[in-house]
């Protein structure tokens, strides 16, 4: 029997994407899609999905407010999916009995890992097995909640700086202290980060996107297409006009230009 499924992003194109991977993973059904909580929540009234997958931040109500409402219905037992662009919420995503917590882009294998462990735990649930907060049981749907609501709180002060990123390197997420990120630059729309020890690419789709997630104050946006950590600069060479060139600690001690209006900056925090 197939597993019902409700997807549930903000985005359309991550929605249709995937929708697109569920469909050739097998064995799953989207019943419907939805683009923000309040959405969802109807959906999962009207259709009874068996899993939902869920993004994190989304206009109204996010990922987590939709999943403290669903612990509310007891009537409700649809198993949870995260799905987001920011690894800082993983471990939250555990701590509250979700399936799983999957990174944007989604990779499908990943995805197929996912949705067999949603089937063994909707199957133990047919059988009788204790099991997951899905299963009605109040204590643990009452420790889940209170997590929920913690969360909540916490996507309400805003979004916190992680200490830790997700970089891909290969068909694998390496988890760097941000500490460790060189610099960062984007071409072809692909965010590119260099740490100690390794290369890899970045879920945020734009530099401006991973700046905010970062230290301001150790992390420069010196060019349009480079954001370097200011603690890894290994030699500042002299350039034409008065500019400057970065030469960065990774190992192909990368070259790095300085804009025009960054110099300035430069100059006056290393008193150049």
């Amino acid at each position: 029997m197939d597993i019902k499924a409700l997807v549930v992003d903000d985005e359309q194109l991550a929605r249709e994407e995937l929708c697109y991977l569920l469909g050739q993973a097998g064995g799953v059904t989207v019943v419907a899609q939805a683009a923000n909580g309040p959405d969802a929540l109807a959906a999962i009234e009207a259709h009874e999905p068996d899993l939902v997958f869920l993004d994190v931040q989304m206009p109204g109500l996010n990922g987590f407010e939709v999943a403290r409402r669903v612990l509310e219905r007891p009537d409700v037992t649809a198993e949870i999916v995260f799905v987001t662009a920011f690894d800082r919420y993983a471990l939250d995503a555990f701590q509250v009995d979700a399936v799983d917590y999957l990174l944007k882009p989604v990779d499908p294998e990943r995805l197929e890992q996912t949705v067999q462990r949603a089937r063994r735990r909707l199957a133990a649930r047919g059988a009788g097995t204790p099991g997951p907060v899905g299963d009605g049981d109040g204590a643990e749907r009452a420790i889940a909640n209170a997590e929920l609501e913690r969360l909540v709180k916490r996507l309400a002060q805003g979004p916190a700086r992680p200490e830790r990123l997700a970089i891909k390197v290969g068909e694998r997420f390496l988890l760097v202290d941000a500490a460790d990120v060189i610099f960062a630059t984007l071409a072809d729309e692909v965010v590119t980060v260099a740490a100690t020890g390794f290369t890899g690419t970045s879920n945020y789709r734009t530099l401006d996107d991973l700046q905010a997630q970062l230290d301001p104050g150790t992390f420069w946006r010196v060019h349009r297409a480079y954001l370097v950590n200011i603690n890894k600069i290994k030699e500042i060479v002299p350039w034409f006009s008065r500019n400057y060139i970065l030469k960065m600690s990774d190992g192909k001690s990368t070259e790095i230009p300085v804009s025009r209006s960054q110099t300035k900056r430069l100059r006056e925090y290393l008193r150049l």
